[in-house]
């Protein structure tokens, strides 16, 4: 299994770059495609070999509307998964707001866990993240959508709790990650205010990752469908880069990882007397 590295989300360090692995029947983008441990499996190695940091694998849906899974049936897809893939040369994340799920999934060969709720749906989370000793991504989220919101504010809040629930824990700073949640709860001019004022969260001291692969935000501005975003995610994400990114949670590994070679090139090269 894959020591983490955490030299790899200093800021000196070149972006991570996050392939999304959904053995879900129903996820907006890629649902029914790999919930079969054979074909994670082959898409995992495919992400892989395109340049993929880590892989993120889910067992349920977060889209809007999507179908509540049951902890034991979230287990039941992600375990044999995480069993086929723990020995391959990546770091592997489990992308669940239930404790128990990601406790499991820690013991069964993931480092880090993404938590769509910031460590603030399930009580226990906090001290299941503290108990693995992993990295825990924490994730900006609403249950509704408030137009006259200020976004930012509404972000600071958030995370301010979640890293007092991560600090309280146990948690060490080092092992915090911040995502501001393109697409949760969120208005199109919000995710784009979020994204134009991004480098705002450099203020946490915490790596901060950008996942708005495929998402609707995309989707509304270029009038297409989600196979369709790959273009449109990449201006997003670079954006992102620019505005202080470390981590691209996405689709389209090998765009990705280009974009991420040539914003290094850029930072390295456009730099140098």
């Amino acid at each position: 299994m894959a020591e983490f590295d955490h030299g790899l989300l200093e800021s000196s360090q070149r972006p991570l770059v996050m392939g999304i692995l959904n053995v879900t029947p129903d996820s907006f983008s890629d649902g029914g495609q790999f919930d079969a441990p054979a074909v994670a499996l082959a898409h995992a190695t495919e992400m892989i070999a395109e340049g993929a940091d880590i892989i993120d694998v889910g067992g349920e849906s977060t889209r809007p509307g999507a179908t509540v899974v049951q902890e034991q049936d979230e287990l039941e897809r992600v375990l044999p998964v995480l069993e086929l893939i723990k020995e391959l040369p990546v770091l592997i994340s489990i992308d669940t707001y239930k404790a128990r799920v990601a406790a499991e999934a820690c013991r069964a060969g993931a480092h880090i866990v993404n938590d769509v709720w910031g460590l603030q749906k399930d009580p226990e989370m906090a001290s299941a993240v503290a108990d693995a000793g992993v990295p825990v991504i924490m994730m900006h989220n609403r249950t509704e959508v408030d137009e006259p919101l200020d976004i930012m504010s509404d972000i600071d809040r958030f995370f301010e709790r979640s890293l007092k629930l991560a600090s309280d824990a146990g948690i060490p700073e080092e092992h915090q990650i911040l995502d501001p949640g393109f697409g949760f709860g969120k208005t199109l001019q919000q995710n784009y205010q979020i994204l134009s004022r991004l480098s705002e969260l450099r203020k946490f001291g915490r790596p901060v990752l950008a996942g708005a692969s495929r998402k609707r935000m995309v989707g509304y501005v270029l009038n297409n469908e989600a196979p369709e975003r790959m273009a449109g995610s990449l201006a997003v994400h670079t954006l992102a880069l620019q505005n202080g990114a470390q981590i691209l949670r996405v689709h389209d590994v090998k765009p990705h990882v280009d974009a991420v070679r040539i914003f290094q090139a850029m930072k390295e090269l456009g730099s140098s007397q």
